[in-house]
């Protein structure tokens, strides 16, 4: 079998890598780029403090700072406005995986012309674009490693998929030293977002000795440091294995794509703008139950990685204790089920049907080792919503 790799062509790690923007995208021809973050980016300067690196380079930068959370086709649409007025020949994207994808999605639109919804999976799209170098200033979306976009369709209420190497960033630096201002929650709900890449990609059908090998090192990265980077955000090292572990999630998961616990979350997020990371975290413990008896040994894998048993644990024991592992870090890290964030439980009922259909038309779950059928879907979905356990797993 014959394994396809992709990375970015470069790929900057360390503290102070942000410095080495100017000359990155010299060398690759960019004279005219366009900064692309958010509000808080602005606020705790780190979006300043890069517009004046680049102009003291002699490569000022414009600047597009109206991305969203959990961006949509309106802001992509406003970035490509943008973009083409300006002229722009590349894009620089500060933050989240939210300023990540909405660059990648607006490169897509500027190179193709066409309508997002008209790019979402199944079709994949492998075509030249505008050359995008991604900074995350959280250790958790990957996205600055991925081919994949998630952005929503406004019109439909979807989130839609988008995947191929033109989504992949021309550039990544991955430099810790942004994190230290992402409080409590983002930073929980970024680091389960990464774990989650990182559970995905090794028990994934499409997994590989590559993939593995990655996503075994994110899981002893995030186990290790997830609590501490949340709960003392200045700790350096903490923050430093954070970062490489989601940049090495988001190079597994990159390879394989994501499975059955994306596929619930991603219409729970759509319909009651529920972060996405914190989507994911509701409904790991019980897409976890549901998929163990179809990869034990690889779930017992992520258990050892993770430190939730011995390295000698037995596999029975070690797959066994991963459920109640994910339910205690979830307790721990105050994640809350979709009826104690605040969704309406009529309404929430209601969208079961849609979610479904949703959910496997984004062909994740058919990556999982389990996969489900439309009843397993409306099933999971119902005992999630008050963080319940499947009584027939």
């Amino acid at each position: 079998m014959i394994n396809h790799i992709l990375t970015p062509r470069d790929l900057l790690i360390g503290g102070g890598a942000r410095h080495e923007l100017a000359g990155l995208l010299r060398a690759r021809g960019v004279r005219r780029p366009l900064l692309v973050t958010d509000q808080t980016m602005v606020r705790v300067g780190h979006a300043a403090a890069l517009l004046d690196a680049m102009s003291a380079a002699g490569l000022p930068m414009g600047l597009f700072a109206e991305v969203v959370e959990d961006p949509t086709d309106l802001s992509v649409a406003a970035l490509v406005a943008q973009a083409t007025a300006g002229d722009h020949d590349g894009l620089v994207a500060l933050g989240g995986g939210s300023a990540i994808d909405t660059a990648k999605a607006a490169g897509l639109v500027l190179a193709t012309g066409e309508a997002l919804s008209a790019l979402k999976v199944p079709r994949i799209v492998d075509i030249e674009t505008m050359p995008l170098v991604a900074i995350p200033t959280t250790a958790g979306t990957g996205s600055e490693v991925t081919r994949a976009a998630v952005i929503t369709d406004t019109g439909a209420q979807e989130k839609i998929l988008i995947l191929g190497a033109a989504a992949l960033p021309m550039a990544a630096i991955v430099d810790y030293e942004l994190t230290f201002s992402c409080p409590f929650r983002v930073t929980v709900d970024t680091g389960i977002d990464a774990l989650t890449h990182a559970l995905e990609a090794l028990v994934n059908r499409n997994a590989n000795p590559h993939s593995d090998a990655l996503a075994l090192s994110a899981l002893g990265l995030i186990g290790a440091h997830l609590e501490t980077a949340a709960r003392d955000p200045h700790n350096a090292p903490a923050r430093e294995a954070m970062m490489l572990g989601a940049t090495h999630a988001g190079m597994a998961v990159s390879n394989t794509s994501t499975a059955l616990i994306h596929g619930l979350s991603r219409p729970i997020g759509a319909f009651f703008h529920v972060p996405h990371g914190m989507s994911n975290a509701m409904v790991l413990p019980l897409v976890t139950q549901f998929s163990l008896r179809a990869a034990p040994a690889k779930y017992a894998m992520a258990a050892r990685a993770l430190g939730v048993v011995p390295a000698t644990a037995s596999e029975a024991t070690a797959a066994a204790r991963l459920v109640g592992a994910f339910q205690e870090m979830n307790q721990r890290l105050d994640v809350p089920t979709p009826k104690s964030f605040g969704i309406d439980a009529e309404r929430y009922m209601e969208r079961i049907p849609e979610m479904t259909r949703q959910g496997l038309a984004s062909g994740t779950p058919g990556n999982n080792p389990r996969v489900p059928t439309a009843a397993d879907m409306a099933r999971l979905y119902k005992l999630a919503f008050d963080g319940a356990l499947d009584p027939m797993c």
